[in-house]
């Protein structure tokens, strides 16, 4: 089975860390992959040293004639039985390379998150009479992509889970970051890991620790933002300032590997209003740290409120805040989230388990046993 993975991704994320993981699991079934992609990037770079064949480009808008000549020619020299697009403006590239040069392959896509809008010419190229399945993160992004497709595109849906490599021991980052930021030990350190984009919502991460030292009086606390900056990266830090929080945020910018420290944090907060995943999330899960968190992506349905970790509606910065601090003041509750959420991780969101329903996925849109 020969199989073109394809991605428009310039910058890294939790996305282009599932697709890693993907080529590593599908190198176990003897799946011969190829990456297009464009050069020089995160994810590019990421391939060095694995087995698979990198077709990387310039950059080019996928609506270009050079980008659809690249990708034909691709197409044609290494003989594919399948394409999977791994991003949206992948298929732009996709849709109009096929129409206008009959790429002739079968072709599956993976949706990873919730777009708020969705546009007439979003709506047909993701409609695309060639594109045969598409391979949803979870639940919610099923459902929600399902009002996106024509009543007739209903079967073409499935759910396959992001997963997070299990390794017999866990990874450890250079540093410890309390001390780097010198932290005292009676202070308990909360993480977030979060590039700093509209969809994280980090105003309401602020305003939740607002709520937690400024309304609640608790002090012993202390919030490591994990993440790269942005145009956003001024306005989350004047708020920090105008919170007089300074004492309590950390902005440490972009860490290679970042999700190495979440055994360094007491407990991981996520504020997110849109998530396909998340891959922190799911990594915090196999790595016992119990879990504050929005309820979007796959949220739902690995954490069961008040069970494995605590769950809120979007934007409820009051809520994060009694939650969190629930956790603080009961430790062994933290313990039971974390011993509960672990065996749940193990069960349906390993690398392992995304490798194996991802290739299921495959064998069916070829028609193969």
């Amino acid at each position: 089975m020969k199989v073109l993975h394809v991605s428009g991704a310039r910058s890294w994320g939790g996305n282009e860390q599932q697709l890693l993981y993907l080529i590593q699991e599908l190198n176990n079934y003897g799946v011969e992959q190829s990456l297009f992609c464009y050069q020089d990037t995160p994810l590019s770079n990421a391939m060095k040293g694995l087995n698979i064949n990198v077709i990387a480009i310039t950059f080019e808008k996928p609506y270009k004639k050079r980008y659809r000549k690249q990708l034909k020619n691709a197409v044609e020299k290494y003989h594919f039985d399948l394409i999977h697009l791994h991003t949206s403006d992948s298929v732009t590239g996709y849709v109009i390379s096929d129409l206008l040069e009959k790429l002739h392959t079968k072709t599956v896509f993976s949706k990873k998150g919730v777009s708020r809008n969705v546009s007439v010419l979003s709506k047909y190229k993701y409609n695309y009479k060639n594109i045969h399945k598409i391979l949803c993160v979870s639940g919610v992004v099923y459902d929600h992509f399902k009002e996106v497709l024509y009543k007739k595109n209903h079967t073409k849906l499935c759910v396959v889970y992001d997963g997070v490599k299990v390794n017999d021991e866990l990874e450890k980052p250079d540093v410890d970051i309390r001390a780097e930021l010198e932290i005292p030990n009676d202070i308990k350190i909360i993480g977030n890991i979060a590039n700093h984009t509209k969809a994280k919502d980090l105003g309401t991460l602020i305003k939740t620790i607002d709520v937690l030292v400024n309304q609640k009086n608790v002090h012993d606390i202390h919030v490591i933002q994990m993440g790269e900056f942005s145009k956003r990266t001024q306005e989350f830090k004047d708020m920090v300032s105008d919170y007089k929080l300074e004492k309590h945020i950390s902005f440490v910018g972009f860490r290679k590997n970042a999700s190495f420290f979440l055994p360094q944090f007491d407990m991981y907060l996520m504020t997110s209003e849109r998530e396909g995943g998340p891959t922190t999330v799911l990594e915090a899960l196999y790595k016992k740290v119990p879990v504050v968190s929005t309820e979007v992506g796959i949220v739902g349905e690995a954490i069961i409120d008040g069970e494995n970790g605590f769950v809120t509606s979007v934007g409820d910065h009051e809520s994060l805040a009694n939650k969190l601090e629930i956790l603080l003041n009961n430790e062994s509750l933290g313990e039971s989230f974390s011993k509960l959420s672990f065996q749940k991780f193990m069960n349906s969101y390993t690398a392992k388990k995304l490798g194996e329903n991802t290739y299921k996925v495959y064998k069916e849109v070829l028609g193969v046993d």
